[in-house]
């Protein structure tokens, strides 16, 4: 059973590995990975000394930073109020609905919400009615990334609930039982029972998420991205698809996928000793 999955990771995750070596030649397409001119460490060079290095990072981090303090706990806090939820009449259909966004194309959600948030949409109207806006959702740089940090909760959270839900499953009911007999609140459970039996879950999802720290949603910050809001939106993922896909750039946007990769691995590394410090949960 484990094989198509083995496979999968061999063929399209280790394998392309060897073609990061492109990072450190002028990679040519009609010579090929073995006769492409070595270049070193130019084109981390040029990453570092481009003038917008410290923009991009700056965005990327703000990204990743927001995604995580807000974006993270989103299915947490919704797999415990599922499981309050003791109607299983509502329980059920309301899980699938909460997991029919994860199935939408982000060119789906892009339009629904850019329909939504412009001057003249819902949203907007909505704000009017009440004497507010009309406000700028996705071209005003002080919203934008709040904005589509919603978003992308509101199209994953569903999704995110899954991994908890079964960790909610395998918890033994006489612990709450026990905590029932002693007095304890619902509160007190979650509090005592419910988070410290999710900790090896959630330790091993937030070291994931750190991991992907300077990794964006490539698909969404294209569908959303625009002009205006470029000084705050324009992250390490779409620099790379503008200089490696249209401006054919292959060797620089792989040195900055590699920048971004030791970034990650150093972080994952660093959070991963400091929750096996403290916590005793960690990946490895």
């Amino acid at each position: 059973m484990a094989i198509p999955g083995l496979a999968y990771f061999f063929i399209f995750k280790y394998i392309p590995l060897a073609g990061n070596v492109i990072a450190f030649q002028n990679y040519n397409l009609f010579q090929g990975l073995f006769h492409s001119k070595w270049v070193g460490l130019d084109h981390f060079l040029t990453l570092f000394r481009y003038d917008d290095f410290w923009i991009i990072m700056r965005n990327s981090l703000k990204l990743g930073l927001y995604s995580i303090f807000f974006g993270f706990p989103a299915p947490l806090l919704l797999a415990l109020l599922l499981n309050e939820l003791r109607a299983m009449w509502l329980k059920r259909p309301l899980q699938t609905m909460l997991y029919l966004p994860h199935f939408l194309s982000w060119v789906i959600v892009g339009g629904i919400f850019s329909n939504l948030l412009e001057a003249k949409g819902w949203m907007n109207q909505m704000l009017h009615h009440i004497g507010i806006g009309p406000f700028d959702f996705l071209s005003n740089s002080a919203s934008f990334l709040g904005t589509i940090i919603s978003i992308s909760i509101w199209k994953e959270i569903g999704w995110g609930t899954i991994i908890y839900l079964a960790a909610l499953a395998g918890i033994n009911p006489s612990l709450y039982e026990a905590a029932t007999v002693d007095g304890a609140s619902r509160i007190r459970q979650i509090w005592s029972i419910t988070l410290p039996s999710l900790m090896p879950a959630i330790i091993v999802l937030l070291l994931l998420r750190v991991g992907n720290l300077l990794d964006a949603n490539i698909e969404q910050m294209l569908m959303f991205l625009n002009p205006l809001v470029r000084d705050v939106g324009e992250v390490f993922d779409t620099y790379i698809y503008r200089v490696g896909l249209l401006d054919s750039q292959y060797s620089y946007s792989t040195a900055i996928g590699v920048f971004k990769s030791v970034i990650g691995l150093i972080l994952l590394t660093l959070v991963n000793t400091l929750s096996k410090k403290t916590t005793g949960e960690s990946v490895y």
